[in-house]
């Protein structure tokens, strides 16, 4: 199989969906490894990197799309690579349909088989796909809620950890799966005052064992939320559904009712968000302000660490990449069931149930429209 590399073209989007490493293991199996020019310079990874270890260097992304069979991204693609997919192409990356529905109709349109890292899910109702870029998110959600706290970033300037005689800030994170365990740690590594809320009791309990009083953990409802983030300094939203868009937690009227120059982190934000006054900002124009209260909703947060993002992800997606360039999606599958769920549109059909209901689409089982793939 050929597999295509196109350098990442979103606004400020320096990752790239394969590194040197993933290229060998391909190489290693008969593939033929195809990366555009300078797709891993944001990554700090040369073109000599990939050459060494047998990937072919293209100048432009029309090549690595005219040529691959397999197409392998870390974002949604873009209006201008929907252009230049050919019918059939496989394309594995993130996509997060329900949030994009132009871009789900752009690719039911051109007949090509979508396999999204977040709808990927194991048994256990694990994401092993979105658990990596998780773990940077609700870190750096953290980070850069302290960061727009102070005062001269429009925050109230208010330092997390406090000193000596001065109270610390209050973080309150909403929902408790890896972005949101990853934002409460780091809260608590900065010595702030630190709330989780979820759903789930058995996920605060875990908190709880580990933390041991470090950090509070209740149980989400509507008024908690609602008391919780009145006098927060920082408020984190981290909730998820697979494939769906994000229920929106805090209304506008909770907004209203914040701290003056507090500061909301919308992690849910390639979702849809999960705060009612969000909408998607990017690094270059980070945050924006609404009822005194600074938002930040940028869709590619790991984006910001490159490096490290890069290296996370392929670790986990390159053994799906493998099997998939080996055995074609359909015997794929047989190896590692979970990637089932990762199936999202094959040809004209929607073939995730919740990304269908999101899309206002009909549903189609995978298995129905895969045959010999």
């Amino acid at each position: 199989m050929i597999i295509g590399v196109p350098a990442e073209v979103k606004t400020a989007e320096y990752r790239v969906a394969l590194t040197p490493g993933g290229v060998r293991e391909l190489v290693e199996r008969g593939h033929r490894v195809v990366v555009e020019a300078n797709a891993g310079e944001g990554s700090t990874i040369h073109d000599d990197e990939y050459v060494v270890q047998g990937a072919q260097i293209v100048a432009t992304a029309a090549e690595v799309f005219g040529e691959a069979d397999m197409i392998v991204k870390v974002k949604e693609p873009q209006p201008a690579e929907v252009a230049m997919f050919r019918p059939g192409t496989l394309l594995f990356t993130y996509l997060h349909l329900a949030a994009y529905p132009q871009l789900a109709a752009g690719l039911r349109e051109k007949g090509i088989v979508a396999v999204a890292y977040e709808t990927v899910q194991l048994p256990d109702r694990s994401l092993p796909l979105l658990a990596p870029m998780s773990e940077v998110a609700g870190r750096m959600a953290t980070q850069v809620g302290a960061y727009f706290l102070e005062k001269a970033h429009g925050g109230r300037g208010v330092l997390l950890g406090g000193v000596t005689g001065v109270a610390p800030g209050k973080v309150v994170v909403i929902g408790g799966g890896i972005a949101g365990t990853n934002a409460a740690a780091i809260a608590v590594g900065m010595q702030a005052e630190v709330v989780v809320l979820d759903r789930d009791l058995g996920r605060l309990r875990w908190l709880d064992s580990i933390y041991q009083g470090r950090l509070v953990t209740m149980a989400s409802n509507r008024l908690t939320i609602e008391q919780q983030i009145a006098d927060a300094d920082l408020v984190i939203g981290t909730v998820l559904v697979p494939g769906a868009s994000a229920p929106k937690l805090v209304t506008e009227e909770m907004v209203k009712r914040m701290r003056r120059g507090s500061v909301l982190v919308d992690v849910a934000i390639d979702q849809g968000g999960c705060f009612e006054t969000s909408h998607e900002t990017t690094h270059e124009a980070p945050t924006y302000t609404v009822h005194d209260v600074v938002h930040y909703a940028v869709g590619n947060i790991p984006g910001a660490v490159p490096n490290t993002s890069t290296y996370s992800l392929t670790n986990a997606t390159l053994p799906y990449t493998i099997a998939l360039a080996n055995r074609g999606v359909s015997a794929a599958i047989q190896r590692f069931p979970e990637l089932e769920g990762g199936v999202n549109i094959v040809d004209d059909q929607v073939t995730h149930a919740a990304v269908a209901d999101s899309l206002g689409a009909k549903f189609v089982e995978p298995a129905a429209v895969l045959a010999g793939r």
